[in-house]
């Protein structure tokens, strides 16, 4: 069966390429160009793995990722980071926050086909916190839900 990945970039030309270069390896894609219509894409379509820009104008791919674990059709999907900040801070951010891995622009194709097979194959390594209470869990659970109301929480971490 193939396998559909989900691409969120405003910059069409590299959306484009990104697109033509999995579409050549035998991969489906879909195609955003804002962080919004990823998330309507995802929810709609549920694909096996989404590449996300970061600095994305609206909405950018923090947003999406934060309301993409947020949900329970798809928190499981692994996500990936495509951007242009490089500092190691901010690839530890991202992956604190949730990203299964983060490739900095420009990157070779041969990379990004390797992140691609590797997450296809993998699936997220992100886990339910145990105990939303140790305060570990709640610094590498960002989206805690407030269970005041009485609803169960849904806590995500990223195995480091």
């Amino acid at each position: 069966m193939q396998k559909t990945i989900l691409l969120i970039e405003d910059n069409t030309e590299i959306l484009d390429n990104l697109s033509e270069f999995l579409e050549l390896q035998g991969y489906a894609t879909l195609l955003a160009k804002s962080g919004k219509m990823g998330i309507e894409l995802a929810e709609r379509f549920i694909p096996d793995l989404i590449i996300c820009d970061v600095l994305m104008h609206g909405m950018d791919g923090h947003e999406v990722l934060l309301h993409l674990l947020s949900c329970s059709k798809t928190n499981k999907i692994p996500f990936v980071f495509s951007t242009s900040l490089c500092e190691s801070c901010d690839k530890r951010d991202a992956l604190l926050l949730g990203a299964d891995d983060y490739l900095v622009k420009p990157f070779q194709l041969e990379i990004l086909l390797g992140v691609t097979k590797k997450w296809l194959k993998l699936g997220t390594r992100r886990v339910i916190c145990s105990d939303p209470s140790d305060a570990i869990s709640s610094f590498f659970c960002p989206n805690m839900k407030d269970t005041s109301s009485g609803q169960s929480r849904l806590f995500l971490k990223s195995q480091l």
